[in-house]
């Protein structure tokens, strides 16, 4: 049995700050019973809840973490574009190169 001491903890604590405790109504559980599991970190396939729990990511955020949690290639590209900002909300300057 997995604890989720720490994870329940903090969805008791969310309930009182967000509707439903929850960022999105996918996580709030209600119509299957249980409660989220709150996540600390991940890497490649890998990710780790706040109790210290380990689960193989088969969903990677819907989609965009199809390279994995955190590789590098990844990482480096974004530490290149934070000075410009990560987005805008209209269309930036082209500083990046594209592949064909």
């Amino acid at each position: 049995m997995l604890n989720l001491t720490t994870s329940a903890a903090l969805f008791e604590r969310a309930k009182k700050l967000i509707p439903g405790g929850v960022n999105s109504p996918v996580r709030a559980f209600r119509s299957v019973g249980g409660s989220p599991v709150f996540m600390k970190s991940a890497q490649g396939a890998w990710l780790t809840d706040v109790d210290g729990n380990r689960y193989v990511d088969f969903i990677n955020s819907w989609g965009p973490m199809i390279l994995g949690h955190a590789p590098q290639l990844v990482l480096d590209a974004v530490s290149k574009a934070l000075p410009d900002s990560l987005s805008f909300g209209a269309p930036p300057t082209a500083k990046w190169k594209w592949r064909s």
